[in-house]
């Protein structure tokens, strides 16, 4: 018999419940994986990554199985159904993921774009100081120091002084009567500064220019797409006056929310069964009412202690069958495609099923016999 390792500890549920049922068959059938891969046309690797949570086995391969260990091929299918579901659930979660890191690098990207204006101001603005520095007189002061006030004798050496304390035409008041000729020093330093606000405002929009464009190369159709998006799945406004209903129609919407569709009036000719499904033997529906704007789970031919469950606008209702074998739950309200409304039942032996939508071209199909007698439902 095999020995099988730990599935995944983040492996959904459903999932697991299925890779485990899938370990039970070919350990009660003796079958080693080798000899399962040969059976079924799928190679050892990759039964070993079914088995082992890694991979969703292909419905082929499934009922490949179900054919060699002697099981019931719609039991399979039906937990096969569910983990299929929960994988595909799980990918969109990584999906979003990754892309939430992606968006966090390009913001940190974009980030470092905006500081390096900011990093390079400081040269530009040394820059900018430097003809000033080559027009002050050194070597005149060096020929006369004792004309300098306040300075130390010729041997200092004094280190770098900030752009704040370098001296100006300001400091040396005799300078202009020794030199020969009167230097543009002070001048050149003075349109040094007023070109320095200039170039740093340059520097800020240029830094701005390149951020917008960073974000439009990045992700030009954002925007677009988020409010297409939103457009597609916002659900329809609620009409401000309300409808007259039909005689015998008692409600509508969330007004209809828990409430028995028979006595509501929203069943028999108002109602049509857009999904159909089955739990081990019982039937499991959606029943829909286009007048009512609502949906309800039916289940029939169930044993007693079945149960059907429906969910739909963050409401959920449960019925469980009785000794006559069917049952239907209270209302919900639906506004969206009732298509995409699933109804699930669990049977008193563990087995589960959803209701699937039925063909666009049979929307009228006659519910199958068992069904609960009252039309309206």
């Amino acid at each position: 018999m095999p020995r099988w390792k730990a599935l995944p500890e983040e492996l959904d549920p459903q999932v697991r419940e299925f890779a485990g049922q899938l370990r039970r068959l070919i350990d009660r059938s003796g079958l080693s994986v080798a000899a399962v891969a040969d059976s079924t046309g799928y190679s050892k690797t990759s039964w070993e990554r079914y088995l082992n949570g890694r991979l969703l086995p292909p419905l082929r391969a499934v009922l490949a199985l179900a054919e060699q260990t002697g099981a019931h091929p719609s039991h399979l299918t039906t937990l096969w159904e569910l983990a299929e579901r929960a994988w595909s659930r799980a990918e969109m979660r990584q999906d979003v993921t990754m892309e939430a890191i992606r968006v966090a690098q390009a913001r940190a990207a974009l980030g470092e774009l905006d500081t390096d204006p900011a990093a390079t101001g400081a040269p530009t603005e040394a820059k900018a100081e430097k003809p000033g520095k080559a027009e002050k007189p050194g070597k005149a002061e060096k020929s006369a120091p004792s004309e300098r006030p306040g300075t130390p004798g010729s041997g200092a050496q004094p280190g770098p002084a900030p752009l704040s304390q370098v001296p100006s035409s300001a400091d040396f008041p005799r300078w202009e009567a020794v030199a020969p000729s009167p230097q543009p020093a002070p001048a050149e330093g003075t349109s040094g500064r007023r070109h320095r606000t200039p170039m740093i405002l340059v520097g800020a929009v240029g830094a701005v220019l390149v951020a917008v464009a960073g974000v439009l190369l990045l992700n030009p159709g954002a925007e677009p797409a988020k409010k297409e998006a939103v457009a597609r799945t916002a659900p329809a406004p609620a009409p401000s006056v309300e409808p007259a209903l039909p005689n015998g129609v008692r409600c509508t919407g969330d007004g209809c929310t828990g409430k028995d569709p028979e006595a509501m009036g929203c069943g028999g000719q108002h109602a049509t069964t857009p999904s159909r499904g089955m739990a081990g033997r019982a039937v499991v529906e959606v029943r829909y009412s286009s007048v009512c704007h609502t949906a309800w789970a039916r289940i029939s031919r169930a044993a007693q202690g079945d149960q059907a469950t429906i969910s739909a606008g963050g409401h959920r209702a449960t019925a469980r069958a009785e000794r006559a074998g069917d049952a239907y739950t209270p209302m919900v309200a639906v506004s969206g495609d009732p298509a995409k409304v699933a109804a699930c039942g669990t049977t008193v032996a563990g087995l589960k099923g959803c209701s699937r939508p039925l063909p666009a071209t049979a929307p009228g199909v006659a519910a199958p016999s068992g069904t609960p007698s009252g039309t309206s439902r």
